[in-house]
């Protein structure tokens, strides 16, 4: 085996943990499938050498990679981090034909996924949030790949947490929708069953996932009869943006218990669906949302 098979070998080692690193970032398998690659060649580049700690080296360059990405992102327009309620893991961990590794990193992946929406943050607000509050990087080590000090990249992960913390809004696109939403849930809040008809479509349809399984609801007094049942003044209401759309988390204590996804149309809410089940909102609400 040559030194350059071995420094690759060393490499792959490391590629599951670069790629969620820049997964968490970028928002995007395939970008960060990129800057994994691109970490790779400049270490190809540079060689095994004097690098002491390949880990921690590595994550130094992927962070870098991943910040120049997320400027260049800005320039151009970004693009939210999406919660894909169809496409998480079902199956109990521990079954045959599932990697504990690979759902883990799944789970963990859309769990800051649910209640990030990513321009909120800038670049340099989102990597030092990333690698120190998820990945326990040090914030000197962190300072190193933002060019800062490490009093200002400290300042950076507690901006990005509050923001984050407070459920500042979606992008623009969204307001109009946000808005209707909003009449929705203060209409359920209060068991106002003529505020509810007001903001729902006439044909609007209700899924929901919990335990029993999927349950489907169609039709605007159906549906409102459903969402008086979110008339408790413990529930909170996080925006959140989900499978693309303007979405909200409802909280009660501080514990997930439902995840909503609105589609609206024409100052209506027409479709509506619902993930209650515990298990798989476990899966999906990081520690710190409440």
């Amino acid at each position: 085996m040559t030194d350059q098979d071995g420094l690759a070998a060393e490499f792959e080692t490391h590629r599951p943990y670069l790629h969620t690193i820049a997964f968490r970032m970028l928002g995007s398998h395939a970008d960060a499938d990129d800057a994994v690659q691109e970490a790779w060649l400049r270490l190809a580049r540079t060689g095994r050498g004097d690098i002491d700690e390949l880990r921690g080296w590595l994550t130094t360059v992927t962070g870098r990679i991943c910040l120049d990405a997320l400027r260049r992102r800005g320039v151009r327009g970004e693009q939210p981090l999406e919660l894909h309620i169809g496409a998480l893991p079902s199956g109990i961990p521990g079954d045959a034909g599932v990697d504990p590794e690979e759902e883990a990193v799944l789970a963990d992946s859309v769990g800051l996924a649910l209640y990030v929406v990513m321009d909120a943050l800038t670049p340099a607000e989102r990597v030092s949030f990333v690698l120190h509050d998820v990945f326990d990087v040090p914030f000197d080590a962190i300072a190193a790949v933002l060019g800062r000090s490490t009093a200002a990249t400290k300042m950076l992960a507690s901006r990005a947490r509050g923001r984050l913390r407070s459920g500042t809004s979606a992008s623009d696109s969204h307001a109009a929708a946000r808005e209707v939403i909003d009449a929705f849930l203060a209409a359920a809040g209060r068991g106002d069953v003529a505020g509810l008809l007001d903001a729902l479509a006439p044909e609007v349809e209700l899924r929901t996932e919990g335990r029993g399984g999927l349950a489907v609801v169609r039709g605007a007094r159906e549906v409102a009869a459903q969402a008086t049942r979110f008339a408790n003044p413990d529930a909170v209401a996080h925006p959140a943006l989900v499978d693309g759309v303007p979405g909200v988390l409802i909280t009660i204590g501080g514990r997930p218990v439902t995840v909503l996804a609105f589609t609206v149309a024409d100052g209506a809410v027409t479709a509506i669906r619902g993930l209650t089940s515990p298990a798989r909102l476990g899966q999906i609400v990081p520690s710190w949302v409440a």
